[in-house]
């Protein structure tokens, strides 16, 4: 495991073969497995997942709910979100889970909305607005998100 100084991990549940670069931020609580790749400029809350040999991009805040399987990649800038219907100043108890399945592929600057699950993987085209579950083996595109192509055996 690599942890470069200018990041602020305070969880000790990493994996072996992870690397966080600069400016990465891991709350205490986060679980992050074996041969991930943390790129700079990063969040990562408490209650999140993430499986083996994941890869999150430049500019990706990882909220409390969302897990990420193994294989998982999320592009550069995807926004995750957390809150249907959030405040100033008014927090949940308990968020929706936000479940990126294995093999799955989340595209530069996509956006996920609360609750959402991709399926095993799927592609999120960049720039997608995700409102509804995808489901397994399909790449998806725009905004809102909708299936253009089967991606069956691949």
């Amino acid at each position: 495991m690599k942890i470069h100084a200018l990041s602020d991990v305070k969880s000790k549940n990493i994996g072996s073969g992870t690397t966080v670069w600069q400016y990465a931020v891991i709350f205490e609580n986060a679980v992050i497995g074996e041969n991930c790749n943390i790129c700079a400029h990063t969040l990562i809350e408490n209650k999140v997942l993430i499986g083996n040999n994941v890869t999150i991009k430049s500019g990706v805040y990882l909220w409390d709910g969302i897990t990420l399987e193994d294989n998982v990649f999320i592009g550069p800038c995807a926004a995750f979100t957390n809150d249907m219907y959030p405040r100033s100043k008014h927090y949940s108890a308990e968020y929706p889970k936000t479940l990126i399945k294995k093999g799955a592929s989340v595209g530069a600057n996509a956006t996920i909305l609360p609750g959402i699950t991709i399926g095993y993987n799927s592609i999120v085209g960049a720039g997608s607005v995700v409102t509804k579950d995808i489901p397994d083996n399909v790449i998806v595109a725009g905004n809102p998100a909708k299936i253009i192509r089967s991606i069956m055996g691949e």
